[in-house]
C-alpha cells in the first residue's frame, strides 16, 4: 500500500468548562483539534491527531507544505524507517514545534491504518491490552477562583471521577479541593512550569498538607532536569513533568537523571506512537511510571488508551474535564464509574463522526 492522499483538518468545536474560557492573546479560546486524515491506494484511511491548541494554523502549514509533499507515494507498512527518515529530513526545522507536531499526527495516522488492514486493534498490533478499561482523571481547567474550584470538583465527583487534577498555582486552591474530596481519592497539581527552583521548594510546606499524588510541571525551563532533581530530592511530593519534552533523548535525560517520579509523554506532540513506545520502553528500563499528557477529543486520546492498554500496572488517563458542543467521536470513549474502556475496533477503535468535521471545520 502506498500514500495518495495527505489532509490536515482543523475543527473548532463549542465547549464550556464550568468557568470562564481560556484565552489567547486575548481571545477566548474555542476546543481547537488538528486531525491527519492518511489515504493508501486501496482506500484505507487513517486518522492522527497533531496538537493543534492555539498553534493549529502553524502546524496546519507544516503538515500540508513540509511533511505531506514528502509522503506521497511512500509505503505506509514500513512506519519506524518512514518516520525516521522524515525526521532526518526536517530536522533543520526544528526539533521540537509545529513540524514535530504534524509528524506526530501522521504517525498516529499511519499506526490507525496498520491496525484496520490486519484487522487488529492498536493494542493488539503492540502485544494485547492488559487492561480492558483504565481509570480516568477529570483534568480540570485554571479558574482562579475557590467557589468555581470548588463547583468543578464537586461536578467531576458526581460524573464518578475519582481522580482530579487541577490547574492552579495557590496552595489555597488546592486545599479547597481537597477538603470536598476527602484525604483519600488521587489529588494532583498541574501548575505549568511558572517557578524557579528556589521559588518552588519555597512552596513544597505549602503544598504538603494538600496530600497530593504529585506536583507536574513546577519550574522554568521544564528542561532543567538538574532543578527538577533537587525538587525531588527533597522527597516532599511526588514530581510528574514530560509533555513538554522534545524528543525521546530528552526523555532519557530526564529520566537518567532521576528527575521525576511520573513521566508524562504526549503522543501529538514528542512524534507520534512510534516515539512514545520509545519512551515507555525508556520508564520501564529506569523504573519511572507513565502517567501519559493527554487533554484531547480526537485520534490523540484514542492512541494514549492503547498504548496505556499495554502497560503494567494499570496507568490513569487524562480526561479534559469540558463539556464540547459536539463530539467528533461520539460513543466511542466511554466513561464507566471513572474508568474509560479501551475501543476495541480495528486501529484506534473509531473513526471521527465525518458530519461534524464538516459542520466544525475552519477554512
Amino acid at each position: 500500500m502506498t500514500i495518495v492522499q495527505a489532509q490536515a483538518i482543523p475543527i473548532k468545536l463549542p465547549y464550556d468548562i464550568g468557568g470562564p474560557k481560556p484565552t489567547f492573546a486575548g481571545i477566548p479560546r474555542q476546543m481547537e483539534i488538528l486531525f491527519i486524515r492518511i489515504e493508501t491506494d486501496t482506500g484505507l484511511i487513517g486518522w492522527g491527531e497533531a496538537f493543534g491548541l492555539s498553534i493549529w494554523p502553524a502546524t496546519r502549514q507544516a503538515f500540508e507544505h513540509l511533511v505531506a509533499p514528502l509522503i506521497m507515494g511512500k509505503d505506509e507498512k514500513d512506519i519506524s524507517n518512514l518516520m525516521a527518515n522524515l525526521q532526518k529530513q526536517l530536522h533543520i526545522l526544528g526539533r521540537t514545534g509545529a513540524v514535530t507536531f504534524a509528524l506526530s499526527g501522521l504517525d498516529i495516522a499511519l499506526w490507525d491504518i496498520q491496525g484496520k488492514a490486519k484487522q487488529q486493534s492498536l493494542s493488539e498490533l503492540l502485544g494485547g491490552a492488559k487492561h480492558q478499561s483504565l481509570p480516568g482523571y477529570a483534568s480540570l481547567m485554571r479558574y482562579g477562583n475557590t467557589d468555581l474550584i470548588k463547583h468543578n470538583t464537586e461536578r467531576a465527583l458526581e460524573k464518578g471521577f475519582t481522580a482530579i487534577k487541577l490547574h492552579e498555582q495557590s496552595s489555597e486552591y488546592v486545599q479547597a479541593a481537597r477538603q470536598l474530596m476527602g484525604p483519600e481519592l488521587p489529588l494532583m497539581m498541574d501548575v505549568n512550569c511558572p517557578w524557579s527552583v528556589a521559588q518552588t521548594l519555597e512552596m513544597l510546606p505549602q503544598l504538603q498538607a494538600s496530600n497530593l499524588l504529585w506536583l507536574e510541571e513546577p519550574i522554568w525551563p521544564p528542561e532543567d532536569f538538574r532543578g527538577l532533581k533537587k525538587i525531588r530530592d527533597k522527597k516532599s511530593i511526588a514530581i510528574a513533568a514530560g509533555e513538554n519534552n522534545i524528543s525521546t533523548c530528552h526523555f532519557e535525560e530526564m529520566l537518567a537523571y532521576g528527575s521525576v517520579d511520573f513521566a508524562q509523554p504526549s503522543v501529538t506532540k514528542i512524534g507520534g506512537i512510534t516515539e512514545m513506545l520509545k519512551i515507555m520502553d525508556l520508564c520501564q528500563h529506569f523504573e519511572t511510571p507513565v502517567m501519559p499528557h493527554s487533554p484531547y477529543f480526537g485520534p490523540g486520546l484514542l492512541a494514549t488508551l492503547h498504548l496505556a492498554a499495554i502497560l503494567q500496572p494499570e496507568t490513569m488517563i487524562e480526561y479534559s474535564f469540558a463539556d464540547l458542543g459536539a463530539n467528533p467521536l461520539g460513543d466511542c470513549i466511554l466513561m464507566r464509574q471513572g474508568r474509560i474502556d479501551i475501543p476495541s475496533g480495528p486501529g484506534l477503535g473509531c473513526d471521527p463522526d465525518l458530519d461534524i468535521l464538516h459542520e466544525f471545520r475552519v477554512p
